[in-house]
Order: structure tokens, then C-alpha cells, then sequence
């Protein structure tokens, strides 16, 4: 009989997440053979899914469900483009966006339920997969958006009249162009000090005068803002305007962006 170590119960306790005794049991069922242990347990359904393995889950895939003036947005994240590919997967993650649609307003947190719906695809792939975040928007007009590829997504909550061609083409644009915050004033302070302090240190490599430097400093920094405020941003569509003069009276309460990854 094959003698089970600490350390190698250790190591499947590591890499499942389950107790001392069922990983004992396991080992002595494959004859102390780790990755036979883990295929034992996970045939059970007994391995969390996020537990599998410290493998980094850089794929994925985002989903939106749309009901009744909110919409919701989950992203659901795997290790291989090849998983997130698979019918199955993409099935799973449109699941549970629809079971995140009950939460409230704002960041949505894992129910129990999202969690066995992920941990169902993980037993059938066998591939490392978790809920990786969500959020749910609510406003008089929803705009959403995902990327054909699956890998990034929009929700934007809108207040007043505008069509829906512009909405579209809006979240588009923040898509395209990730910007930081909806105005000026939203953009972190720690980031703006971040591009001042850059631009103060170019400005004395280049030598100017100080007050020189000190218009060089303000203009970079506000280039900065413009380029990260999506109010301020120039649109895609037509760079001659920006996203503020294709609102008309309508007003955007909120946006999100995704993207796998990030």
C-alpha cells in the first residue's frame, strides 16, 4: 500500500480546498497520485472551482441582461481562450447574468446560486473558472454594448431624450476609448498628481524658465483630463464634436466598462 505523506495531503488540500480526510480518502483511492485525486474529487463535485488551482484565469467572458429599465453585467473569467470559446462556457456565463438581474443597484456580489451554476460548467470542463465581478445599472434609457469577441462591455444609464442610434454609437465610444471618469472632477486625484509630476520632471529636462515650465505643466495636465473625461473626449464618430454635443438635454448618470483582464 502506498504510504499517504502530510505533506502530499497538504498539497491536495491546497489545490481542491477540501478537508484532511476527503483528501486522504482520495489519495488512497489513486494510490497517492495528486492530479488522479483532484480528477476524483472534481468527478464528485467536490472542488471549488477558484481552488483548482492558483493558474491565472486571464480569459473570460462578459454578459449583459437587460430587463424592465436596468440592465446587468457580469464578467465570468477562465484560463484558456479555448475555454471561453466553448458553447458551454458562454451558455454559463449568459446564465449568470441573468440570475445577477434580482440584485440591487451597483457592484453584485456572488449569490450561492451564481456560484453552483459556475462550479456545474468548472465539473464538466474541468478547467479553472470563477465570477469574477458584476454590476447592475438603472435608468430612464440603458445603453449596452459588447464587443464581438466577448471581452469588453458597456452599460450605460441615461437620463432625457436621445436617440437610440447615438446611444449606440456612445457606447461605442467607451468601448473604444476607456475613459477614466464622466468628468474632470471624476478622475482620481492621485492620478492627475501622477501626470503632473511627469510632466513638472520633463519640463525641467528640457530646461525652460520656470514660468515656462509651469504653462507646459498646466497644458499637459489638461490635455490629460480632456483625453480621460468622456464628456470632454472627442467622439469617434466625428472628432469634431465632443461626446458632451451629441447629448443634446439627455444626461449620463453612470457608465461601466469591462474588459477581461482589467
Amino acid at each position: 500500500m502506498v504510504e499517504i505523506t502530510a505533506q502530499t495531503v497538504k498539497t491536495l488540500r491546497d489545490e481542491t480546498g477540501q478537508g484532511m480526510m476527503d483528501c486522504k480518502k482520495a489519495l488512497a483511492e489513486t494510490g497517492g497520485d495528486v492530479e488522479a485525486a483532484v480528477d476524483l474529487l472534481r468527478k464528485k463535485g467536490m472542488v471549488k472551482a477558484e481552488k483548482k488551482s492558483a493558474r491565472t484565469a486571464s480569459e473570460g467572458r462578459i454578459a449583459i441582461n437587460e430587463a424592465d429599465g436596468a440592465a446587468v453585467m457580469v464578467e465570468v473569467v477562465c484560463e484558456t481562450d479555448f475555454c471561453a470559446r466553448n458553447d458551454e462556457f458562454n451558455a454559463m456565463v449568459k446564465e449568470v447574468a441573468s440570475l445577477a438581474a434580482g440584485a440591487g443597484d451597483g457592484d453584485v456580489q456572488a449569490t450561492d446560486e451564481m456560484t453552483a451554476v459556475v462550479q456545474a460548467c468548472f465539473n464538466k470542463i474541468g478547467e479553472n473558472m470563477r465570477y469574477s465581478r458584476g454590476v447592475k445599472v438603472s435608468a430612464s434609457k440603458i445603453g449596452s454594448y459588447i464587443h464581438h469577441n466577448g471581452k469588453v462591455g458597456v452599460l450605460v444609464g441615461i437620463e432625457g431624450e436621445i436617440d437610440e442610434k447615438a446611444v449606440n454609437d456612445l457606447c461605442m465610444h467607451i468601448a473604444f476609448t476607456d475613459p477614466i471618469g464622466l468628468t474632470r472632477d471624476d478622475i482620481p486625484a492621485e492620478l492627475v498628481e501622477k501626470e503632473k509630476k511627469i510632466a513638472k520632471e520633463q519640463a525641467i529636462e528640457s530646461g525652460k524658465p520656470e514660468e515656462i515650465a509651469e504653462k507646459m505643466v498646466a497644458g499637459k495636465v489638461n490635455k490629460f483630463l480632456a483625453a480621460n473625461a468622456l464628456l470632454e473626449q472627442p467622439f469617434v464618430r466625428d472628432e469634431k464634436q465632443k461626446v458632451k454635443d451629441i447629448l443634446g438635454d439627455a444626461k449620463i448618470t453612470t457608465f461601466v466598462r469591462f474588459q477581461i483582464g482589467q
